[in-house]
C-alpha cells in the first residue's frame, strides 16, 4: 500500500458523503453481492455481540443490528464515521456503536467509547466480541499486514469471523483486473492460510467473481455450535 494509515483515512473521509451513492445502491451488483452474502453468514442471534471492521459509512453494521445484541463498528475515517453515526441516529438503531479503530488494534475492550483517535491503545483480551465481520476493507493492507491483522482478530477470540473482499481465486495478477489502484486482494489461498494458523476452521468459500469473495472462518471448538443460514432453512 503506498498510502499511510493517516492519507487513507484522509482520502476516505473525503468522499464520505458520497460513498453511499456508488456503494449503497443497485448500481454496484458485485458489491451488492459480496455484501449480502457477509451479512447472511454472520447471522448474529439476540445476544451476539458483532464488531465491524472497516465499517465505512455503516452498511454492514446497521444491517446486522436488526438481529444482534449489539453491533460494534470501527474505522480509520473519521468522516466514514461521521456518516455511519448519522444513518444510525436517522434510522432510530440504538444498538449500534462506531469509533475509531484499526484492524490491527481495534480499540474495543467491550465499553462504549468516544472512538476518538486520541484514545489510548486498549487490551482487547478481555473484550467480549461474538462474530467480526469485515467487508470490502482488509485489501488496503499488504500481506503481512492482513496476516497481522488476522492475528489480531483471532486475539479477540469470536466464535466466526466473515471476510467479504477482493481476493484471487486464480491468478494474483489477472489479465483484466476488477479494481485499480488501492485495492491489494491476496489469493484465497493465503486467506485461508493465516486463518487455519490461527486457529480458525474454514467453513464456506463463496466465489463471487475471479476476483471478489467471502470466507467464513470458525473457531475449531465453535463449529458444532454454528447452524449456517443453509442448514436451518432444511430443518
Amino acid at each position: 500500500m503506498d498510502e499511510s494509515l493517516g492519507e487513507l483515512a484522509d482520502r476516505f473521509s473525503q468522499i464520505a458523503d458520497r460513498y453511499n451513492e456508488k456503494h449503497g445502491s443497485g448500481e454496484n451488483p458485485i458489491y451488492n453481492a459480496y455484501a449480502s452474502l457477509v451479512v447472511e453468514h454472520a447471522d448474529p442471534r439476540p445476544d451476539d455481540v458483532v464488531l465491524d471492521l472497516g465499517t465505512g459509512t455503516g452498511l454492514i453494521a446497521l444491517a446486522l443490528a436488526e438481529d444482534a445484541g449489539r453491533v460494534v463498528g470501527r474505522d480509520i475515517s473519521d468522516g466514514m464515521i461521521e456518516q455511519a453515526r448519522s444513518k444510525a441516529a436517522e434510522a432510530g438503531i440504538e444498538n449500534v456503536e462506531f469509533g475509531y479503530g484499526e484492524f490491527r488494534d481495534p480499540r474495543y475492550d467491550g465499553d462504549v467509547d468516544t472512538g476518538s483517535s486520541e484514545t489510548p491503545r486498549t487490551d482487547t483480551r478481555d473484550a467480549r466480541v461474538d462474530i467480526v465481520v469485515s467487508n470490502f476493507a482488509l485489501h488496503h493492507l499488504p500481506d503481512e499486514e492482513k496476516r497481522e491483522a488476522i492475528e489480531a482478530i483471532a486475539d479477540l477470540n469470536p466464535k466466526r469471523f466473515v471476510l467479504g473482499d477482493a481476493m484471487f481465486f486464480g491468478s494474483s495478477e489477472p489479465d483484466e483486473p476488477l479494481f485499480g489502484h488501492g485495492v491489494d486482494g491476496a489469493t484465497v489461498g493465503m486467506l485461508v492460510d493465516v486463518l487455519t494458523d490461527v486457529g480458525f476452521a474454514v467453513t464456506a468459500v463463496e466465489r463471487v467473481h475471479d476476483q471478489v469473495g467471502v470466507l467464513v472462518a470458525e473457531r475449531r471448538d465453535a463449529e458444532r455450535a454454528y447452524d449456517s443460514p443453509e442448514d436451518r432453512q432444511h430443518r
